[in-house]
């Protein structure tokens, strides 16, 4: 469904691109009248890409997947396989298998080769001229980053926690987000299901009396995320398919070494 002056027809996309219209004279074709009940017109959906497709990237994947009004049309990340909590395969390459494998299974010749798949997401924002939004999963010193350069494009953005490594960044990203007009939100996993949102409105309002001390519990550092160690002092080459200077970013220049990859990393954030 295109946007055209004579028939007054405006899709999801170009409303989330333009932001606002006029109230007056738009009719919004129900979607049902050209497909069926249920059919979506491919303009008519949000064109998502991925960020960052290694575990918790995937993990938002599917999620988005699931969602009718959007189409996922490009992954991108800086290894193109790896194994992660020793059976699941990510990366950029198993990615692009999902997505297309997701939507060939809907079609009805059960063929699809829609999904792009870049190792820098700069390519991909320069190259992917189609893009509504991006989904941000990339390791941290990444996010505010990624968020910023989708912003300048005016990319809608869904990142994961942390946003940023200081406040400074925060508030620049604040800042672009109205510059630019795009959508943001943060994604914070547990924190944003209703039981928080609940237990927030029951001390806010009295429920358990004034609220005096707070416990907090983790369950890190553990053998399966250590964090606190030593620095490594050997280097073995970078792996095949691990482009190291791009996981990088904007870091100061260390070298390669498993105990910062795959999942490591955040040890020494």
């Amino acid at each position: 469904m295109e946007l055209k002056k004579s028939s007054k027809v405006i899709s999801r996309r170009n409303f989330l691109k333009t932001a606002t219209v006029a109230a007056a004279g738009i009719v919004i074709v129900p979607r049902h009248v050209l497909g069926g009940p249920g059919y979506i017109a491919p303009s008519d959906k949000i064109n998502l890409a991925i960020i960052g497709v290694g575990s918790q990237g995937t993990d938002d994947m599917k999620e988005f997947l699931n969602i009718p009004d959007v189409q996922v049309t490009a992954v991108c990340d800086v290894f193109d396989e790896f194994k992660i909590w020793g059976t699941q395969t990510v990366g950029r390459k198993a990615a692009k298998q999902l997505v297309e494998k997701h939507y060939g299974d809907q079609s009805t010749g059960g063929n699809y080769k829609g999904c792009a798949e870049y190792v820098d997401f700069r390519d991909m924002l320069e190259q992917e001229k189609d893009i509504d939004a991006v989904a941000i999963a990339t390791t941290d010193n990444l996010h505010a980053v990624a968020a910023m350069a989708g912003m300048k494009r005016g990319k809608h953005v869904y990142c994961q926690k942390p946003l940023t490594h200081d406040i400074y960044e925060a508030r620049m990203l604040t800042a672009a987000a109205r510059k630019y007009g795009v959508a943001t939100q943060m994604g914070n996993q547990g924190h944003a299901g209703e039981g928080n949102r609940l237990m927030v409105e029951w001390v806010a309002d009295g429920a358990i009396g004034e609220v005096r001390e707070a416990h907090v519990w983790t369950n890190r550092p553990a053998g399966w995320w250590p964090q606190g160690i030593d620095k490594p002092t050997n280097y073995p080459p970078v792996p095949h398919g691990l482009d190291w200077n791009l996981w990088l970013g904007p870091a100061r220049f260390r070298p390669y070494n498993p105990a910062y990859v795959p999942f490591k990393w955040r040890g020494w954030w």
